[in-house]
């Protein structure tokens, strides 16, 4: 059996607004608005999975969904960069975010590498249960890249390639190690599938 997999972005956050490595953070007000207009849009489910941040479990909730919160779906660790902004650490530390950009194994900030998230998000889809026919999993972007990095067979530094707004939807087909990529980042409610 094939099991299609709906990844699909948190809405907006204070974070997501101001380029800011986030916190666990609630959805702005414009966030929850845009997140309860796409309610109904996702295709018929056999299971809701969601990560345990809040941005995410609101985001399911503002969608209309049930999700059941699977941890394997939480956000990179990015330790002490955590709540701040992209330009400040590049100010106050561009050796060590350029480092974070370029080697795989490189964790500047304390959390998880580049290697280590794409391992864990690529063990968390080849253990996906495959009996399992339609799944929509509310996640993160830095997620939802890895995984397609995962999918496709990717090399890590694809991951920095891969843009995934909020609020948008990618989908995945198959099961195990044999993923297919069928859509990726399609604003919710634009396409059925």
């Amino acid at each position: 059996m094939t099991t299609r997999l709906v990844l699909v972005s948190h809405a907006p956050t204070a974070a997501v607004r101001r380029a800011a490595f986030p916190l666990d953070e609630p959805l702005d007000e414009h966030g929850r608005a845009d997140a309860g207009t796409a309610a109904g849009t996702l295709p018929r489910h056999d299971a809701v999975l969601c990560a345990p941040a809040r941005r995410c479990v609101e985001t399911a909730v503002a969608l209309g969904l049930d999700p059941t919160v699977d941890d394997g779906l939480r956000d990179g660790d990015l330790g002490r960069w955590a709540g701040l902004t992209l330009d400040r650490v590049a100010a106050d530390e561009p050796e060590a975010v350029a480092a974070w950009l370029t080697d795989p194994a490189a964790a500047p900030h304390g959390g998880e590498s580049l290697h280590d998230l794409l391992a864990r998000t690529g063990d968390w889809l080849r253990d996906l249960p495959v009996a399992t026919r339609t799944v929509v999993a509310v996640t993160h972007p830095m997620v939802i890249r890895a995984l397609l990095v995962t999918a496709i067979a990717a090399t890590p530094a694809s991951f920095w390639r891969i843009d995934i707004p909020p609020l948008t939807r990618t989908v995945l087909r198959g099961g195990g190690d044999r993923w297919t990529l069928r859509s990726s980042a399609e604003p919710l409610g634009t396409a059925r599938d």
